[in-house]
């Protein structure tokens, strides 16, 4: 055996060195579809569905009149509503995007679950990765061919595209730990010390909102805490997200410039052309930057799934894969359910997440229909808030150091700052406000200074609640419990935007919708603030020593298991070399 290689955890295991080409494929996916993340989703997708619905929609005050033209004169007023004819009710154009995306979220949670399990076993996770990279890709570029006439397509090919980025960075975050634990540095280190942790963890957890973000804090937990392991997985990690965000901005900014380019030629009459185009441009940046990805990053197989009985039909060790990801999902929740303080904090997650998703996809639209801002302007929205979230990610670590707060203060105080947002946007409620003519997001530039408090927020929120949630969970539990974390992220992303597009289809406004999201931001804060952490660690430790009494007692059969498989295995070639 090569001596630059560790002895393998599992019979298949690739222990080849990490080379620098791998972790350069590993890069290069984050940077294809980091760009789908923050372009597409986080902007071009939103206002391209809205607007493909509006010119296909009517104005609600006659029913009859196409909201590409004006009402007749005297008919309506200045807050009549654009609506499409769906499922028989009459349906907001925004609400139209919005129940959209709570549709996309709902699939993809489901997805993530179903998909976990074979991050982690077997030889088909890069496979898969390319598979939804590509498919989301195509469902990007595809939007080019889509017209008013066939917008349901649009919706479509936004809930597919969305799931497919969700998916593929599950299994993307499968490999660092790999490719750490395969580093030669790492091995030399491991080598001289005589020790070699597991550095595997299970990765389905380490997804959240679709970001390309390893959670550190579970790989702090499963690596050695001063060793090269840590120190590498974060740094791979970091350089990773930096390259995502750097080329998301950049790609917004040529986007930007493709819109004007449009409005300034008169080059169609389409609002929707443009903006097409943009997630053409996308696609392509997914597509073409995930080719690194396809030749060098390996496949590094996993172990073969526990208790999977050989079948020699593929399809049947897929809903093997499928069953074992949500057995164990449910095996975790069970166990949580004994951790009150765990409990307690994802109750606070469901409402938080709920709270981000649905702010985020509102101001898109808000800018959109009632600033009546330009595609080119919400694009800018978007660029202002990813940067401010750059420097939020890395101010507010130095924010709690001067002030010494701890984790759960600091997410108390960026949900306090969170709720500047939607108070502000209630602000024209009271008729003196409304009588200014601005202030409360009366006027476009005012919604960028909100764009970059949304910004700094989300770069403290996204690492403090999952570091805060890990200093709760038992050693060595980790990886599903961060699972169960993501599934409660997706899963309250649904509720929000359905809210705010039944809000919507109601009042003919998405003003109102503030007040609704005002509540929302804070109803996490009593439960965030009656957290005990000592007691959680307490209760996190007699778990972990209750659950290693139980690994133990399954190990012995596991163990026989594993050597009739492969006993079992070793027959079936021999059968068919003999054929």
């Amino acid at each position: 055996m090569d001596s630059r290689r560790r002895h393998p955890h599992y019979p298949g295991e690739d222990t080849s060195p990490t080379t620098s080409h791998e972790i350069k494929g590993w890069y290069s996916y984050g940077l294809a579809a980091e760009v789908f993340a923050v372009c597409g989703v986080g902007s071009f997708l939103p206002v391209t569905l809205e607007q493909l619905a509006r010119e296909r929609g009517v104005w609600r005050a006659d029913g009859t009149t196409p909201c590409t033209t004006s009402l007749p004169s005297g008919v309506g007023d200045d807050n009549n509503q654009c609506v499409i004819h769906l499922f028989g009710m009459d349906m907001n154009t925004a609400s139209f995007s919005l129940y959209t995306f709570s549709l996309a979220v709902m699939v993809q949670a489901l997805t993530l679950v179903s998909v976990s399990a074979i991050a982690d076993y077997g030889d088909h996770r890069k496979r898969l990765l390319l598979t939804f990279g590509y498919t989301g890709a195509a469902c990007s570029m595809l939007f080019l061919l889509v017209v008013p006439q066939i917008y349901l397509v649009a919706a479509l090919l936004t809930i597919i595209s969305i799931t497919c980025l969700g998916s593929s960075f599950v299994l993307l975050n499968s490999f660092l730990p790999l490719l750490v634990a395969n580093d030669p540095s790492v091995r030399a280190h491991n080598d001289s010390a005589q020790s070699l942790p597991d550095t595997r963890v299970f990765s389905s957890g380490h997804l959240a909102g679709g970001d390309l973000e390893l959670d550190d804090i579970t790989m702090a937990k499963s690596l050695d805490h001063t060793g090269p392991e840590m120190n590498l997985s974060n740094q791979i990690s970091s350089k990773g997200v930096g390259i995502g965000y750097t080329a998301a901005v950049l790609v917004q900014i040529f986007s930007i410039g493709i819109l004007v380019l449009f409005s300034k030629l008169n080059l169609t009459t389409s609002k929707t052309l443009a903006m097409r185009v943009v997630l053409l441009l996308v696609g392509l940046w997914w597509a073409l930057f995930s080719i690194p990805t396809a030749l060098w990053l390996r496949k590094r197989p996993g172990p073969t799934l526990p208790a999977m009985k050989l079948s020699r039909n593929p399809w049947f060790h897929w809903l093997a894969y499928v069953k074992f990801a949500w057995q164990t999902l449910w095996k975790t929740a069970k166990v949580a359910l004994q951790l009150r303080q765990v409990i307690i904090f994802l109750i606070a997650w469901f409402l938080l997440s709920d709270a981000i998703a649905t702010v985020s996809g509102t101001a898109i639209l808000f800018a959109r229909t009632e600033l009546r801002m330009e595609t080119a302007s919400v694009a800018m929205v978007s660029v202002t808030a990813t940067t401010s979230g750059i420097a939020g990610a890395m101010l507010w670590p130095k924010i709690s150091k001067r002030f010494n707060l701890q984790s759960h203060e600091t997410i108390l105080a960026c949900i306090f700052l969170f709720e500047i947002i939607p108070l502000y946007g209630m602000l024209p409620l009271i008729p003196a406000v409304k009588g200014w003519g601005v202030g409360g997001l009366q006027r476009p530039w005012e919604i960028f200074p909100l764009a970059v408090i949304h910004g700094f927020v989300m770069g403290g929120l996204s690492s403090y609640c999952r570091s805060f949630y890990g200093l709760l969970l038992p050693p060595g539990s980790e990886a599903q419990f961060y699972a169960l974390y993501a599934v409660t992220d997706k899963g309250s992303s649904v509720i929000g935007p359905a809210v705010v597009g039944r809000i919507v289809d109601r009042t003919g406004t998405i003003r109102l919708a503030f007040v609704f999201l005002a509540v929302l931001i804070v109803l996490p804060v009593p439960f965030i603030w009656r957290i005990d952490v000592e007691k959680g660690r307490k209760e996190a430790l007699k778990m972990a020593n209750v659950l290693k009494g139980r690994r133990a007692a399954h190990s012995d059969r596991d163990a026989d298991w594993q050597a009739d498989m492969y006993e079992e295995e070793a027959g079936l070639l021999i059968e068919e070399e003999g054929r």
